[in-house]
């Protein structure tokens, strides 16, 4: 015993250095990542929110927008007077666009006009003199550009990334960065360095107020947007996120505050880490690459949208607009910004932006430390620990408990912390708890499990699988041994059998009586009860033994009107197939009986035996003559008093 113990501690710590060596970073285990996804995609949807944040609005360019002023790209004279629309006619706060203007509006038909003027129509003076007089209108970028002047507008544009694997190159004009990166740590953390951008047109960047990048260079390997980066670095600088952006413009945040700390020494060179990005009293937490975990408020719709025409035509309701963040974006399949979440697989990027701009405002934001890896170092050597040591000297039922316990135990912490903003590791912890149970439990199968395999060999061809688990809880109270009790015998038998078997050919027989002792059978195991024997078109089956069975009446009587109600469903498929129909009769007798293992040297079976029997099977065959499905004896009446028996006569 004490040799299979140290077997077991060994074990175990083994399964603890391969956890380990996912935790540490040696080498990272693809299956576990998958897990850690699939329970932080859990909690955050077990956890959501689930209202509705009336502070940002998003004006969706959706698929009635698009079939009221005609497909997307709008001219930008409509453009403008939605942006006019919005602060003049409705008050808005701030407006976002997830959207970046890097090419010239020519939807007006300007470059024609002037092509015109310049060749064919050039020495026509009234054409000439009503182009120069329409032409300001026909200037849809500047007509854009002069209505974000003086107004807090924030232009959307994306970088180029090494990591998506996109063409460098510039094209637009940036927006003005939030700061210099620091030459003493700028090289040291791992935020994402753009290989390029696509910038808007120079004169509507020069006119907002300022512009935010809406590319995601984090997305998962399953391709869900879980993290989105707030800061992104290009020739030294770093520039905003359109979420960081917009709430900078909405807390008119002259700058940010980014706490970069130092965590000591790594390979002899000092190691620095990204803590958090302030605005104002907004202390935004994110990971050492500047990037945050989406808070998800719930499903699309967590935030009021209104259709763009809505607003162009200022039909929508001031009072919806009034002192909010809005967000331009789109939900229209066909301008191809969703994304998978987890909480939505086809989720509109623009509400992804509004969920961050919320979590900021309610800080919402959650993060996971750099002391996570510490503490899931410690927490796994304690679970590898405590089970190697308790597992082995306890029962498999209380083993499975203790694991329960454990994981319960976990989770509860785990919960805690997420309440508290903080995101603890936990598919490590589950994985080793479950490798470690499995361990034990599968160690201990050939010992533990030799009483269950032996009831399955002794009772398996009599009763259901779920009674052979339950008497393995304490193999030694059954045997073959013959003994007497008091049980419940079941007989049913069909009613003019030879007549049906005449009629039909022996390969439908064979069908016939498959479909229907089948389901019967189901129903008496279903109920607790060991089928006997089938005798041709008969069941016997009894109750009581081998498992003891205090209600064995009320079991056997609850089978045979199951098994009534069985018939009926089964008669339409008979009907179906052009079989005949099939009735039966049952008979139910209560008393003491013997049980065992009876029979030959050359074959056994587990068997009741006696008078008590006999009149089971006697009730059965006077079903026919009283024209009735079931009849009991008086001592299987008298164990069920509840149920209502009509008295037929004395046998």
């Amino acid at each position: 015993m004490r040799l299979q113990r140290l077997i077991r501690l060994a074990l175990s710590a083994f399964i603890l250095f391969v956890v380990l060596i996912d935790t540490s970073g040696l080498y990272k285990y693809p299956f576990v990542k998958q897990l850690e996804n699939w329970t932080y995609d859990a909690r955050l949807n077990f956890t959501r929110p689930n209202t509705l944040d009336e502070r940002v609005v998003i004006v969706d360019i959706d698929e009635n927008s698009l079939a009221e002023v005609g497909r997307w790209p709008w001219g930008r004279d409509k453009l403008a007077t939605i942006v006019e629309n919005l602060f003049g006619l409705y008050q808005a706060d701030v407006v976002g666009f997830d959207i970046v203007f890097a090419e010239k509006d020519e939807s007006s038909g300007l470059q024609q006009f002037e092509q015109l003027a310049r060749t064919t129509l050039k020495n026509n003076s009234a054409y000439r003199e009503e182009f120069e007089r329409i032409r300001p209108s026909l200037m849809h970028d500047e007509i854009f550009a002069d209505s974000l002047i003086g107004k807090d507008v924030v232009l959307g544009y994306y970088f180029k990334s090494r990591l998506q694997g996109t063409e460098t190159g510039v094209t637009g004009l940036l927006p003005p960065a939030l700061t210099k990166m620091d030459v003493q740590w700028s090289q040291r953390l791992p935020i994402n360095e753009a290989a390029g951008y696509a910038g808007n047109l120079d004169i509507l960047q020069a006119s907002a107020r300022s512009g935010g990048y809406f590319d995601n260079p984090y997305v998962d390997a399953d391709g869900v947007f879980r993290r989105v980066p707030l800061i992104q670095a290009y020739q030294g600088y770093l520039f905003a996120s359109l979420a960081l952006a917009t709430a900078q413009v909405h807390l008119d945040a002259a700058g940010i505050e980014l706490a970069v700390e130092t965590e000591g020494l790594k390979g002899g060179t000092e190691y620095y880490a990204l803590e958090s990005i302030k605005l104002n009293n907004y202390h935004i937490p994110v990971d050492a690459s500047g990037a945050v975990f989406v808070p998800y408020r719930g499903r699309q719709g967590s935030f009021t949208y209104l259709p763009a025409h809505m607003v162009l035509s200022g039909k929508a309701d001031p009072a919806q607009l009034r002192g909010k963040i809005v967000l331009i974006g789109t939900s229209a399949p066909g301008l191809l910004d969703l994304r998978s979440t987890p909480v939505q697989n086809i989720y509109p990027g623009v509400e992804v932006h509004a969920n961050i701009i919320s979590g900021i405002l309610d800080h919402r934001i959650k993060h996971k430390p750099a002391w996570t890896i510490g503490y899931e170092f410690v927490l796994l050597v304690v679970i590898a620990a405590s089970m190697a040591l308790l597992l082995p000297l306890v029962s498999p039922l209380l083993a499975a408990a203790g694991t329960l316990g454990f994981t319960g135990i976990v989770l509860a912490g785990t919960l805690f912390a997420w309440h508290n903003n903080l995101i603890l590791p936990l598919a490590s912890p589950l994985l080793l708890i479950v490798l470690i149970f499995m361990l034990h439990m599968t160690y201990g199968f050939f010992i533990e499990s030799r009483g269950k395999r032996q009831l399955a060999n002794l009772f398996g061809h009599y009763i259901p699988p779920e009674l052979v688990d339950e008497m393995s809880e304490s193999p030694e109270e059954y045997s073959l041994d013959g003994e007497n009790r008091e049980m419940t015998v079941l007989f049913s038998d069909v009613r003019g059998f030879t007549t049906i078997s005449e009629g039909m050919d022996p390969k439908q027989l064979t069908q016939l009586m498959n479909a229907l002792l089948t389901p019967m059978t189901r129903v008496i195991h279903k109920n607790r009860g060991t089928i006997d024997k089938y005798m041709g078109d008969a069941i016997m089956s009894f109750w009581g033994a081998p498992l003891a069975d205090t209600e064995h009446a009320r079991h056997a009587l609850y089978a045979a009107m199951e098994m009534m109600d069985e018939l009926k469903i089964m008669q339409e498929e008979f009907r179906q197939r052009g079989w005949p129909e099939v009735n039966i009769g049952i008979g139910l007798n209560t008393g003491n009986m013997n049980v065992g293992n009876m029979g030959s040297e050359f074959r056994m079976a587990y068997t009741v035996l006696g008078d008590a029997v006999n009149l089971g099977s006697r009730l059965e065959g006077l079903t026919k003559n009283y024209g009735v499905n079931i009849i009991v004896s008086e001592s299987t009446k008298s164990e069920i008093p509840e149920f209502l028996f009509r008295e037929l006569d004395l046998v």
